[in-house]
């Protein structure tokens, strides 16, 4: 769930079936196992498929090398062969482009990471106050039309897994999601994922962070980072 909702515009739109899980490999194992899946992957870039139930590094790479002889194979006495970075700019023409990144707070104090997220879930009944806060902080960003906790039902044992993270829906199809994850005597780390679609072809060539930056501003306010954990930045930004 916490990917990219590039894939779900793709799919959507070649009409093929696919499946927005919660973090952990085994979900992704129980599809397989049921023919139901047959690619899958996770924002820290693992990817695999069916020959295996677990990330797979070898095989992402052979996967980009026949996509890459696919858009070539018309052009192998040609000049200048089409290269990833000519599939990715297509993509984004096609498809728009989802400038992502993740903020990782960790060993945060157990017990303020656990009053931020329940501060987000209660602020989540009352949309009006959301977008009284997204507005105030940034008039560039587009509306909260939805907010929830993410649930999964596995549509194969009918197991429900609750409190997936925390999700905040934009407009444009942009989302905030937060999870919060190892609330240890050591601390907790607080994930917060920020995802700015963009869908005007002129402006998706632009530097990541110079285009989530309003969003960011605005995951923080929202959020009360500051406040609730003391933290003026995160530890690691990926």
């Amino acid at each position: 769930m916490p990917t990219s909702a590039a894939l779900d515009v793709v799919a959507k739109n070649l009409n093929l079936k696919f499946f927005e899980v919660p973090t952990g490999w085994k979900f992704f194992g129980n599809l397989m196992d049921a023919g139901l899946c047959s690619v899958c992957g996770e924002e820290s870039f693992g990817t695999g498929s069916d020959h295996i139930r677990e990330k797979d590094g070898i095989w992402a790479v052979l996967a980009w090398l026949s996509i890459l002889a696919h858009k070539n194979k018309e052009n192998l006495g040609g000049e200048k062969l089409v290269s990833v970075e000519d599939i990715v700019r297509q993509h984004w023409t096609t498809y728009g482009r989802h400038y992502y990144t993740r903020y990782d707070y960790e060993n945060v104090d157990a017990g303020a990471a656990k009053e931020l997220m329940a501060y987000l879930v209660k602020l989540q009944s009352s949309l009006p106050e959301v977008n009284e806060i997204v507005k105030g902080t940034r008039s560039d960003v587009s509306k909260v039309v939805n907010a929830d906790e993410f649930e999964y039902k596995d549509p194969v044992d009918g197991s429900i897994s609750k409190h997936q993270g925390i999700r905040y829906l934009f407009e444009d199809g942009s989302r905030l999601v937060f999870r919060l994850s190892g609330t240890g005597s050591e601390g907790a780390t607080i994930r917060l994922y920020i995802e700015q679609y963009e869908k005007d072809p002129s402006k998706t060539g632009r530097d990541s962070q110079d285009a989530l930056a309003p969003l960011v501003e605005v995951a923080l306010k929202l959020s009360k980072m500051q406040e609730f954990t003391g933290r003026t930045a995160p530890t690691v930004i990926t």
